[in-house]
Formats: C-alpha cells, structure tokens, sequence
C-alpha cells in the first residue's frame, strides 16, 4: 500500500497537520491552487501564559479570484524580527527553547525568502527534520496537473501510484469520491481527536496552535506527544 497525503502548505502548523505528514508514504505540498485570505496559510497561534496569539506573516493581495498560493509574495521582511521576538519573549523560560533557539532563529532571520511557499515549505522541512519525520516532500509544480479539483488530486495519486490518499477531514465537504474510485485510489480520512496534552504554559490546554508551542514547552520529547491515543472502553462491571 502507498499513501499519498496532499496539502496546501500552512505557515508553522500544527501538530495534526504533520502528523498527516508523518502517516504518508508522500506528501505533495499543493501550491498550485488560490490562495485563501485569512487562513492558516500566513498566520498561526502561539500560547503564552496569557493565551494564544497570533503571528501573521503580511502578503501582497492582487486579484482574490486569480492569485495562487505559489505567486503569493510577503510584504515586507520586518515580520521576520518581529515574529522572532515574540517567540523570544514567549518561550525564552520554556524547558525546549535552549534546544531549538540557535537553529528556529536562523530560520527567521538568515535567509530572504520572499514566496510565501518558499518560508512555509523551509519551516515545514526543519520541523519534519527535528520531529523524526522521514516522509518524501515534493510540490504540485513537479507534476503534470489536469484541470479540475478533485480530478487533479486523483491524478497526482495516479502519478504516485498511491493506493490511499490521506485526506483532512474538511475536504469531506467537497471531494468528489467518484474521481478516486474511478482512479482506484481508496479515501482515508485523518481523525484529529486524541492527541494527548502536553506540558503548556498557561491554562486551560488548548490543541490548536502551532507546532512551536510543542517542540519549545517540550524539547526532544515532542515525538511522544504526536501519537493519538485510542479512547478506552471499560468492561462493565
């Protein structure tokens, strides 16, 4: 069995989206689609002790109907200081921000990237690094694309000779089933519920930030909160 997994990159997910990541076989990041106004495409939460906040990377807007994800461009490089100081600020006293400041702050502050893709694709490979992830990462704009949404995804299995494609859960909205079956390509949809807390600072928990709130409030221990966990059933007594 090959499973292919397909997603727009995000700007420093979180940790559902590389566990995605992590159960392909390969993941394609799709780039050749428009891009989404405030989405997780350039923005995402950290927490501090006061809550989750956000860091937004600013973008150049053109036409909304006509702009992709692989033209979108930032602003301006000011975001780059300005995102690393908040994460200085945020987790300078977390046990994990010793182990991963001198590589996290060379991903902010020495390099020039101005595609938006670029800086997404370059976090999203540090992560995968330091999370122990070996899956193969390739983009959309190495492939032929047919038109058509759900007849593109199926293609991109077909070229891969995936047997599954991995899916988010949301795409259940809008995937045509058809297309995958008529590829021969089965659907799997991920499940998002049992990931188990870890050490946070500030309550209540709260899941849904990004990836860097786990690697800093927990170090090298990150990997052993990646894995969800079943619910348990007791026998009745």
């Amino acid at each position: 069995m090959t499973r292919v997994a397909i997603s727009q990159s995000n700007y420093i997910p979180w940790r559902g989206w590389f566990d995605m990541v992590r159960r392909a076989d390969h993941f394609v990041l799709y780039e050749d689609v428009q891009y989404t106004r405030r989405d997780w495409r350039n923005r995402n939460r950290i927490k501090g002790h006061d809550g989750p906040f956000w860091l937004t990377i600013p973008v150049e807007l053109g036409d909304r109907n006509e702009q992709m994800l692989r033209d979108t461009r930032v602003a301006n490089n000011r975001w780059r200081a300005k995102h690393w100081n908040s994460i200085v600020h945020t987790y300078r006293k977390a046990p994990g921000f010793d182990r991963f400041e001198t590589e996290l702050k060379s991903l902010y502050l020495d390099n020039d990237d101005v595609m938006l893709s670029h800086i997404n694709e370059r976090f999203i490979r540090w992560t995968c690094g330091v999370l122990g992830i070996q899956t193969p990462i390739t983009r959309s704009c190495d492939y032929d694309l047919v038109d058509g949404p759900t007849a593109r995804l199926a293609d991109l299995c077909t070229q891969l000779k995936a047997t599954t494609y991995l899916s988010g859960p949301a795409a259940k909205d809008y995937i045509d089933m058809d297309r995958f079956a008529d590829a021969g390509v089965e659907v799997e949809w991920m499940q998002y519920e049992g990931y188990p807390p870890y050490p946070q600072q500030g309550t209540p928990f709260e899941p849904g930030v990004s990836i860097l709130d786990l690697l800093l409030n927990t170090g090298d221990d990150a990997r052993e909160y990646m894995e969800r966990r079943e619910p348990t059933c007791n026998s009745p007594s």
